[in-house]
Formats: C-alpha cells, structure tokens, sequence
C-alpha cells in the first residue's frame, strides 16, 4: 500500500512534491495501489517511484519524469504521457489500454504481458524495450522507433506501423495480421513464424530480414526490399510481389501458389 506521507505530499501539487523530492534525494517514495484516477501529474518528478498497482486511469503525465519508475500490474487506461521521460521503467502486466504515448521515451521499457492495445505510440522511443507478448492491437506506432526491441508473441495485429524503425527488431512468432508496415524498416529484422497474412508491407526495407517459416498469405510485398532475406518455408499464397527485390533472398521451401511475381528483365 501507499505511504499516506507520501500520497498527501504528491496530492498537494507539483511544487510541493518536487520541493520534497530534492531535499529527500535518497527517498525512493512508495505510492503502490495509490489512487490517482484523473489527476493532474503534468511534469512531476516519479523518477524510481514505486505506482506498482496504482491507479492512474486517465491521469495526465504530459512531461513527467517516470524514469525507472515501476508499474507493473497499473492501470493506465486512458492516461496521457506525451513527451514523458518512462526509460527503463517497468510495465509488466499493466493496462495500458488507449493510453496516448506519442514522443514518450519508453527505451529499455519492460512490457512484458502488459495491454497496449489501441494506445497512440506515434513517434515513441521504444528501442531495445522488452515486449513479449505485449498486446498492441490497433495500436499506432506509426514513425516510432522499435529498434533492437523485443517483440516475441507480441500481439500487433492491424497495428498501425508506418515508417517503423524495427531494424534487429525481434518479431519471432508474433501476430501482425492486416498490420500496416509501409515503408518500414526492417533490416536483419527476426520474423520467424510471425503471422503477417494480409499485412502491407509495400516499399518497406527488409534488407537480410528472417521470414524463415513466417505466414505471408496474401501479404502486400509490392515494392519492397528483400534483398538477401531469408524466405525458406514462408508461406506466399497469393501475396503481391510486384516489384519487389529478391535478388540474393532465400526462397527455398516457400510456397509461391498464386503469387503475384516481379517481372523478370531480360
């Protein structure tokens, strides 16, 4: 439970807290299951703040230093922490359903098992962020970096990734049905048996990508880069490889059946 010194001091308002916090540097506070549904938390200190189960619901974090800051089991439906600092902070298990991200610092984030689902993550920084398992459905991370993060069985299903950064991205045996990549990049990105049936994955960079075992029936691969990418055993029925680049890619085993293949120059 929350430490009622400490839930009073940060209900008192900003300046109070931030006073506080600078003349108790060596404080970690504990506000675990504290009650903040709808408050105003715009810019607050919650450097390595224990919010374990609190709930956050629709509180405004706009700003707000949240470094290694720990959520896990939080409900943070519906907040807003747009351009919020939340690196190496902990999310596991936490709801995080429709919460607004965008430009947030969540690098080195862990959200294991935590909902994201339909959150706004437009222009987050996600890199080398722990996702396993996370749920993004119809979540949008469009033009956000999600280098080098972890994203096995994560659930990215209609997920809205434009113009991603998943460069070494892991995406092993995740679920991207009907997500939008265009114009991603996936350099040396882990696909391995990820479903991507009916993804748009059109002049996305997939240079040496792994696709190895991967589901892409009906993919939209149209103008895409797969040079040396390994295909072996993807499944291609009916996917759109309308000039796309292939040359040095691994298609052994892959099941081309009713593909749309690029002409071949003479």
């Amino acid at each position: 439970m929350a430490n009622q010194e400490h839930l009073v001091l940060l209900k008192a308002g900003a300046v109070r807290w931030s006073e506080w916090r600078q003349k108790n540097p060596q404080i970690q506070p504990d506000l675990s299951a504290a009650y903040l549904q709808g408050d105003n938390l715009r810019g607050a200190n919650l450097q390595k703040v224990n919010l374990a189960k609190a709930d956050l619901s629709q509180a405004l974090l706009v700003r707000a230093n949240l470094n290694g800051a720990d959520f896990s089991g939080a409900n943070l439906y519906q907040a807003k922490l747009i351009e919020a600092n939340l690196i190496a902070a902990n999310f596991s298990v936490a709801n995080l359903r429709e919460v607004t991200l965008t430009q947030a610092d969540l690098s080195h984030a862990n959200f294991i098992g935590a909902d994201l689902s339909q959150a706004n993550l437009k222009e987050a920084a996600i890199a080398h962020a722990i996702l396993i398992g996370t749920d993004l459905k119809d979540a949008n991370l469009r033009s956000a970096d999600l280098g080098a993060a972890k994203l096995i069985r994560a659930n990215l299903a209609y997920a809205n990734l434009i113009e991603a950064n998943l460069i070494t991205a892991d995406l092993s045996k995740a679920n991207l049905y009907k997500a939008d990549l265009i114009g991603a990049y996936l350099y040396k990105t882990d696909l391995c048996n990820a479903n991507l049936s009916h993804a748009y994955l059109s002049n996305a960079y997939m240079l040496q990508a792994n696709f190895s075992e991967a589901d892409l029936t009906g993919a939209n691969l149209s103008w895409a880069n797969l040079q040396g990418a390994n295909l072996a055993g993807a499944n291609l029925t009916g996917a759109n490889l309308t000039g796309t680049k292939l040359s040095g890619a691994n298609l052994i085993g892959a099941n081309l059946e009713d593909a749309t293949l690029p002409q071949v120059c003479n």
